[in-house]
């Protein structure tokens, strides 16, 4: 079972030198065991900041789903966030927080700083929702008589279908309303005497295209224009979504290239007044996360050596199947002449395969191993199969 450790075990921060390195993760695994996933809640706040230094127009939302973890959403909302939701167990981890405030100020954390943006909501939560008036997204009209029968009391906005090529996690055929029907979407809501504040729209997850951006804001814009002549009515809030890149390797622009594309894009399609918002849930993530796994296995199969530690893609890296992503596997407690070698998760099943093409020293059963950058969509998606239970979770810097 997953369980929650604070800070570095002693209740004190890690020493800013000592941050992810390979001392220090190492006597972490010693300490905890392993499979260790370590989050430091420093470089969460490091990277808020970040965002909001280079994108200071923006209202964050971190995208729960990357990790749910409850002391990250803490760390977050005491930085100040908001949160985007697509489940009513992600909007009860944040709502834990905000449940003891004075009504008033409670509902107004929920207006503001919460929106529920899983366009397809089942009616149970949808009911549930009402309740507590949130923004929640559409992109169909039957969605919309859902939400008009069960949740009439929530905002809505409209998500749409925009471009997602050279995205890591393409996302528009599944979710998005075409641009030549939202008009009609909008005012369908609005005949179903429904109230829409505002449009939203994902480019893709790890979306290192930023012309993405460029087309998808130009898009949001014409729509705005149009709603407002043709319909009369404001659109004010504009939701451009997640798809922040992670620098996972050197050829990944950064974040201040893509903000100043985007302060351009903001300063020149749309009114003062208007209300951005974003939903970056790996940016905030995962370079925070880091996981420290054992050897438990070594064979020599195929012409190379083959290594079996206690994590698998059924576990931490599951974000290699669900989110396309690769984390490096690299040795914590070995140094050597580098072989190609293959490493194999815990399970019986040969699909946990983590690798056939590590770089790896001669490693013994009981060597550590780590893979950084991996806090977004990995954890988040870890199971219990075939008995072996989740990464032991540590929290540093908390």
């Amino acid at each position: 079972m997953t369980t929650t450790t604070p800070l570095c075990g002693n209740d004190r921060p890690a020493p800013q030198k000592d941050r992810g390195s390979r001392q220090f993760l190492e006597a972490l695994a010693r300490e905890h065991g392993t499979p260790v996933f370590i989050i430091d809640h420093e470089k969460i706040r490091e990277n808020y900041r970040e965002f909001k230094k280079y994108l200071p127009k923006v209202q964050v939302y971190f995208a729960v789903k990357a990790n749910s973890n409850p002391a990250i959403v803490k760390t977050l909302f005491d930085e100040g966030a908001s949160f985007d939701v697509a489940s009513m167990p992600e909007f009860m981890i944040v709502y834990e927080f905000i449940k003891d405030m004075p009504d008033k100020e409670r509902q107004d954390f929920i207006w503001d700083r919460i929106i529920y943006a899983n366009t397809i909501k089942p009616i149970e939560t949808l009911e549930e929702l009402n309740q507590y008036k949130p923004l929640v997204t559409f992109d169909n009209i039957e969605e919309l008589k859902k939400i008009r029968a069960h949740a009439p009391q929530a905002g809505l906005v409209l998500r749409l279908r925009v471009p997602n090529t050279g995205s890591m996690v393409e996302l528009s055929s599944k979710f998005g309303a075409d641009p030549g029907e939202a008009v009609d979407l909008i005012k369908a809501a609005f005949d179903l005497g429904l109230v829409v504040e505002g449009l939203s729209f994902h480019v893709g997850s790890q979306c290192t295209n930023f012309e993405n951006y460029v087309e998808a804001l130009q898009i949001a814009s014409s729509i705005i224009d149009e709603c407002e002549s043709r319909l009369g009515q404001k659109i004010r809030i504009l939701d451009i979504g997640g798809g922040f890149p992670v620098r996972y390797n050197p050829d990944v622009r950064p974040l201040a290239d893509l903000a100043a594309k985007l302060n351009a894009e903001f300063a020149r399609l749309f009114p003062e007044d208007m209300q951005i918002l974003a939903e970056p849930g790996r940016f905030l993530v995962a370079n925070a996360c880091t996981l420290v796994a054992k050897v438990v296995g070594k064979a020599h199969r195929d012409g190379k050596p083959c290594y079996y530690i206690n994590d698998g893609v059924y576990h931490t890296y599951s974000g290699q199947v669900f989110d396309h992503c690769t984390y490096p596997v690299l040795s914590l407690t070995k140094e050597g002449p580098a072989r190609i070698s293959a490493v194999f998760g815990p399970t019986c099943d040969a699909f946990d395969t983590i690798t056939l093409s590590a770089e790896l020293p001669n490693l013994e059963i009981g060597d550590l191993v780590y893979s950084e950058n991996i806090g977004a969509y990995s954890i988040a998606s870890s199971t219990y199969f075939n008995g072996f239970p989740p990464a032991k979770v540590v929290h540093i810097n908390r």
